[in-house]
């Protein structure tokens, strides 16, 4: 919790406006962040992941900063161009768009698609031809499968194709007119592994070499996100994973190494933020002598907190009786869906004074909450953001 958040907090409280969950972000935090990755990847272009957090003074903030920006929708190109970005700094990265979506895309001047399959590439041609747009001016990058081994949250099957298949997506979309521009992988989100990018990296790199011996020149590698944030547990810092990158593009591509992007968004906001929730009831299924205690908070899965899901991201709980003898509980929401559980498989550590009323601070929530939090399941509002 940085200073600015725990000021913000203490003057909520004393005006009495702390009814419900909120979640607040420093954006001192992610002028930081987006610093750091600048000097680790100096060559490399910033498209901030819209999706893990589009507060507007986020997007205005990176926006000023020289970021770009990977999104997923028109509506949150629209954004983007709010917030003052160019459309030349906006890549469409979703591989499952509608052809009306490529269309409006091109013509808000959005000229940089990715693609995982033929379909997507005619699609894309034909929204050309739609718009008034010449195709080869339309750059579209294919992206590949990747094992996401070592990420907490995984990315592994809904997107990308098989390395080899990638080779001929791109001489299709190079047979339609538009412009083959390079390669994508994700790693896997929140990973821990800096060497990750190497396997990945070799499969682009014989890409480019099977698309030149077909005449087609690629250009841009790009590296995806996967860059962690802190949650419970110590992660490397920007500075180990640009280092091992540019080890691993040296390593396949030699002296000729291309055009690369980033898309971090876990990694620019999460630990940017931080939320504030209560605790609604403290209880036990048995009277018998039990020490794991179910503690219900006023946010759950369908309150901000869907990456629980599988306990796949295990947020650092804290309180004020942190330094009270701890004892294994079972993290719930309020909702009256047996699914908002959030943490039971692996009991969470939570101090035996714990009470009702009690505030707790969930930390390195800046990310993927709010945009995850549903609009009023049970009735209860979406997760409230404060940007500072």
């Amino acid at each position: 919790m940085t200073d600015r958040i725990r000021d913000y907090l203490r003057a909520r409280r004393d005006l009495g406006q702390d009814e419900g969950p909120v979640m607040v972000l420093d954006l001192d935090v992610v002028r930081d962040n987006f610093s750091a990755f600048a000097r680790a990847l100096p060559d490399t272009r910033v498209f901030y992941a819209v999706k893990a957090n589009p507060a507007p003074e986020v997007l205005s903030l990176l926006a000023e900063m020289g970021s770009c920006f990977d999104t997923a929708s028109v509506a949150e190109m629209q954004m983007v161009l709010a917030a003052g970005a160019t459309a030349d700094r906006i890549s469409y990265g979703n591989t499952i768009k509608k052809e009306r979506d490529i269309v409006r895309a091109l013509k808000l001047g959005v000229r940089l698609f990715a693609v995982d399959c033929q379909d997507e590439a005619d699609k894309i041609a034909r929204a050309a031809g739609e718009a008034g747009i010449d195709a080869a001016d339309v750059q579209v990058f294919c992206r590949i499968l990747c094992d996401g081994a070592g990420a907490d949250w995984p990315l592994s099957r809904k997107f990308g194709c098989e390395p080899e298949m990638a080779v001929n997506v791109l001489e299709h979309a190079h047979r339609q007119g538009l412009q083959a521009y390079g390669v994508s992988f994700h790693v896997g989100s929140q990973q821990a592994n800096t060497e990750a990018w190497d396997g990945a990296l070799a499969s682009a790199s014989m890409i480019f070499r099977e698309c030149a011996q077909r005449g087609i020149g690629l250009s841009m590698v790009n590296l995806g996100g996967g860059f962690p944030t802190k949650y419970l547990k110590q992660v490397p810092g920007v500075e180990t994973y640009g280092d091992a990158i540019f080890r691993a593009l040296t390593k396949h591509f030699g002296n000729q190494i291309p055009e690369t992007i980033i898309e971090p968004g876990r990694g620019l906001v999460g630990n940017a933020g931080m939320i504030e929730a209560e605790v609604v009831l403290v209880s036990k299924k048995s009277e018998a002598e039990d020490e794991v205690r179910w503690v219900y908070l006023d946010i759950g899965k369908f309150g901000g907190l869907a990456e629980t899901m599988d306990e796949s991201i295990r947020y650092a709980i804290r309180t004020d009786h942190d330094e009270d003898r701890m004892a294994p509980c079972v993290v719930a929401g309020p909702t009256c869906d047996s699914v908002d559980v959030l943490y039971e498989k692996n009991h969470y550590p939570l101090p035996v004074s714990l009470a009702i009323g009690d505030k707790v601070w969930i930390d390195g929530a800046g990310a993927y909450t709010t945009t995850y939090a549903a609009v009023a399941f049970n009735g209860f509002p979406p997760l409230e953001q404060i940007v500072i």
